[in-house]
């Protein structure tokens, strides 16, 4: 690289600028000279009147222990006004004695001898005369200015009595301050414009090239690498201009490439159907995608560097450092009463190429429905374990006993074997309906619709009940006065009101009533049945359409129930694009409701 010459050089334009800073400190320097000379002054004020007074005490205290007895002696008042006229000087503005008792003995201006005799309240003075030494103080006149109050005792063999009370006229020293100021701050002035001047000139040789290069920084910052900066000269700034402008060269090739990694990154992030959470060292969050943030229900902008722990609500059982031991997926649960939700965090650790560990990176993956299936799937094998259970049991403690000889006792056997027909018919029913929902759980399950008379359909099913009922049970029709065509499938549909009705009549009172309703609505119709059974408790409502779940579950396998029919009930009416739901208080009665799609136009072409 070329040498750069002195005068062309920084060192010099630095050596200026150097030799006017010098010359500001000399301005700095003369301020604090001026502050200290007031002091001084100020200091020479009090002590050369500080100096005078020990010959003023004496002289008061000599007058004051003067034997005053002779026919020709003057009065104590008349001698202290003659020394206080004598002490008083151009600077001295009043000087007033006073005894031991508090009272003026004398004063050294001539238009307040009224005060003599009288008896003093200042504050100074009886501070004095009790005991205290020396005061002064400042204060303002507003007629002489500012002013200096000394405040004096008079003591004999260490006892006070008297006081001198000298007020002295101290504006002259500050008047000489601000003469002397004014010099000081014209001579200041003076050397400030031509340091102006001379910083103009400087900064304008110095700043340019830098001005530029600020400029330039803005636009990189901005992402805009197209521009240059001037180089001004060969100096220490010029080869730095160069070099700003190769370095503007390399970060717009190192930008752009940054640039497509990003998009690259933020693409893959972005489409990613899982979430991404990756942290520093220290545990905070570095980057989430959009989809981690609403797996959590939470913004990118408030959870970016906050803890990861804390985000992912894993602080009361880990903390950041126990994760990078982590072997296994950690299961986040985050399920309500009302809403199951659960995630599984795969989390590995981000290593530097030294092998120190710089953060980590956390996989989310939303397994609510895969939980909730496994449940499903555990429950449905142990229900279904336990409903072939017990009948098989019951079967074959039967068949033992029958075996042992109770097949030839006229009054065992028949009952024997009828409770083995029971349990193998209710088996067969259980099978029966776990065959039914394994067809609806199939892709390729289908209805066959065809379009009837639902108000007739529905009344044929609710005679055939009627006819076979056992109990005294009251049916209660409320349907329309009219046919209404839907289409269904008449096998399905009729499977689906024969479970309801049979859990209506299982559960009704003797002596109770089943109502049977049609409603005509917009686009569907309802259909509903009631009984003034035993109800269903209003946390059990929603569950009653659950697999093998029933509320009362004695009861239930005593009146033969699978715990299916309901459960297939709404996968039948959900395969017509109805909705099945039940209503119920307990103690009053339970209702369940379905709806059917209902088109009031088809109606006519079979009317």
């Amino acid at each position: 690289m070329q040498k750069v010459s002195f005068f062309r050089s920084i060192h010099f334009k630095f050596v200026l600028i150097y030799v006017l800073l010098i010359i500001i400190a000399m301005q700095i320097i003369g301020a604090y000279f001026v502050g200290k000379l007031e002091d001084q002054l100020v200091k020479n004020f009090k002590n050369a009147i500080e100096g005078r007074l020990p010959l003023l005490e004496y002289n008061i205290r000599e007058e004051i222990i003067k034997d005053r007895s002779g026919e020709d002696s003057t009065p104590l008042e008349e001698d202290i006004y003659d020394l206080l006229v004598d002490f008083s000087a151009n600077d001295i503005s009043e000087v007033q004695i006073v005894n031991n008792r508090s009272i003026f003995i004398g004063t050294s201006e001539p238009s307040n001898q009224g005060i003599v005799g009288q008896k003093t309240t200042n504050l100074m003075v009886k501070r004095i005369l009790s005991g205290g030494g020396r005061e002064e103080k400042m204060q303002i006149d507003q007629q002489t200015g500012r002013i200096w109050v000394l405040t004096s005792p008079i003591k004999l063999n260490g006892e006070v009595i008297g006081a001198i009370y000298l007020v002295a006229n101290i504006e002259t020293v500050f008047e000489q301050m601000d003469e002397i100021n004014g010099i000081f701050i014209a001579g200041t002035a003076i050397a400030m414009l031509i340091t102006a001047l001379l910083g103009i000139v400087l900064a304008r040789m110095i700043t340019r090239p830098i001005s530029d290069m600020k400029r330039q920084a803005t636009a990189m910052a901005k992402g805009n690498f197209s521009r240059k900066v001037r180089v001004y000269g060969e100096d220490e700034i010029g080869q730095l201009a160069r070099s700003f402008n190769y370095l503007t060269k390399r970060l717009q090739e190192a930008h752009a490439m940054t640039e497509g990694e990003r998009r690259k990154l933020t693409s893959v992030l972005s489409f990613m159907t899982d979430g991404v959470i990756a942290t520093d060292r220290k545990g905070r969050i570095i980057l989430i995608n959009e989809r981690a943030a609403e797996m959590l229900n939470v913004s990118r902008e408030t959870v970016t560097a906050e803890p990861f722990v804390e985000v992912l609500k894993l602080d009361d059982e880990y903390s950041f450092d126990d994760l990078f031991e982590e072997q296994e997926s950690l299961i986040l649960d985050y399920s309500t009463d009302d809403y199951p939700y659960i995630l599984r965090a795969d989390i590995s650790v981000i290593q530097r190429e030294t092998g120190f560990a710089n953060g980590l990176i956390a996989v989310l993956h939303d397994v609510t429905e895969q939980e909730k299936l496994d449940a499903e799937r555990r429950e449905f094998v142990a229900n279904v374990s336990h409903e072939l259970r017990t009948p098989l049991t019951t079967m074959r403690s039967y068949l033992e006993a029958l075996s042992e000889g109770a097949l030839y006792d006229d009054e065992l056997a028949p009952r024997f074997l009828g409770v083995t027909r029971y349990e193998t018919e209710r088996m067969i029913r259980l099978v029966n309906d776990l065959l039914d929902l394994s067809k609806m759980d199939s892709r390729n399950y289908q209805i066959n619709p065809t379009w009837i008379d639902f108000v007739k359909f529905f009344n044929h099913i609710i005679d055939r009940f009627e006819m076979t009922k056992e109990r005294h049970i009251t049916f209660n029709r409320v349907f329309p006065n009219k046919a209404i065509f839907v289409e269904i499938d008449e096998d399905k549909l009729t499977q689906v009101i024969d479970n309801i009705i049979s859990n209506a009549l299982k559960y009704s009172p003797e002596g109770g009533r089943v109502t049977f309703r049609i409603k005509e609505q917009e686009d569907k119709i309802e259909v509903s049945i009631s009984d003034q059974g035993i109800g269903i408790p209003k946390e059990n409502v929603e569950r009653v359409f659950e697999r093998f779940y029933r509320v009362d579950k004695a009861r239930t396998r005593q009146l033969g129930g699978t715990g299916l029919g309901l459960a297939i009930a709404k996968e039948m009416i959900s395969a017509h694009g109805g909705d099945i739901w039940a209503k119920s208080k307990e103690g009053k009665g339970t209702t369940i409701l379905f709806t059917l799609p209902y088109d009031p136009e088809q109606e006519d072409d079979w009317l």
